[in-house]
């Protein structure tokens, strides 16, 4: 196990090396001048170039690069071009937003396909089980943004039990800030919940195959008792997979919610900084999303050796 360890922790830190480089390296490459942006085309080449020196772009690109990863390192992600701010401070604010969105959309999607894949298995062939599957595919088919409208349409405009948009934020208690992520954490989750349930299904009838399912099966066991019992954590290794996937998804993809439901969360900050050419704030942004992804798919390593002990071998 501590080899395994080891070799994970490794690939870790070659993984975000190289995507810290690789990210640094596009948005770089990306033409036109930060600087000559925010002053405007009337702005003199004097005023830009002072500019340009007190936001460090007048050193090249390795040193930026250094300057840029180190700081991460030990906390420092740069002053934001725009807003003349920390960076961290920024980002920190956002995920206040995004990191309990995602949490609450990932939440939902389990509680939703779980039950529901384990009921496709129990009657399956049967007409209940046809229909999770039309009903799933239709979800997987139909995008998020569009639920977010339908959503908007019945509970906001027509019954008014929620806000359109906006945050209310934690200041105004627990439940307001709970309230405003409701609808866009719904609208994130009924598309994750059908992949969710179609793989859980797919999942636990490979698992009903095995021979100590059939052997649990003719000592008398249901088949609604071997799922839970027996076959359900065995199938849990592609299930966990996908969990990491979504997670990492619901974190980094969920631009477009937040822009619909004006969520003011990391992924609309990206959006604003990329449109105001604020590379400091899209590179450190776009790189804790990034590492975030590398830690989720780290930590669903080590709970495959919780969940299937032959792995500990």
């Amino acid at each position: 196990m501590l080899s395994y360890l080891r070799a994970r922790l490794f690939t870790l830190i070659i993984s975000v090396l190289l995507s810290s480089f690789t990210i640094f390296v596009l948005i770089e490459v990306v033409p036109g001048d930060p600087a000559s942006f925010m002053l405007g085309i009337n702005a003199t080449e004097e005023t830009v170039e002072s500019l340009r020196k007190e936001l460090g772009l007048d050193h090249n690109f390795l040193n930026r690069y250094l300057d840029w990863s180190i700081g991460m390192l030990s906390g420092d992600f740069g002053i934001s071009y725009t807003y003349r701010v920390p960076v961290q401070e920024l980002i920190m604010e956002r995920l206040k937003v995004s990191l309990p969105l995602a949490t609450l959309s990932l939440t939902l999607s389990i509680f939703i396909a779980f039950p529901v894949g384990m009921l496709a298995v129990q009657f399956q062939g049967k007409k209940i089980d046809h229909a999770i599957m039309v009903v799933s595919q239709i979800g997987i088919a139909i995008p998020n943004f569009w639920f977010a409208m339908i959503l908007v349409l019945i509970f906001s405009i027509n019954l008014q039990w929620f806000s359109a948009g906006g945050f209310y934020g934690w200041e105004s208690g627990f439940l307001m800030g709970l309230k405003s992520l409701i609808l866009p954490a719904i609208a994130l989750a009924l598309p994750q919940a059908s992949i969710l349930s179609r793989i859980i299904r797919s999942a636990i009838l490979n698992t009903l195959m095995e021979d100590y399912i059939r052997t649990a099966r003719s000592k008398g066991l249901s088949l609604r008792q071997v799922i839970p019992r027996h076959a359900l954590r065995n199938a849990l290794i592609p299930v966990l997979t996908i969990l990491g996937l979504q997670f990492s998804f619901l974190l980094a993809g969920a631009i477009i919610i937040e822009n619909v439901f004006f969520l003011p969360g990391l992924g609309r900050l990206i959006f604003q900084a990329i449109t105001q050419r604020d590379l400091i704030v899209v590179e450190s942004a776009v790189m804790l999303l990034v590492f975030s992804v590398i830690m989720v798919n780290f930590i669903v390593d080590l709970l495959y050796i919780l969940v299937d002990p032959r792995l500990r071998k």
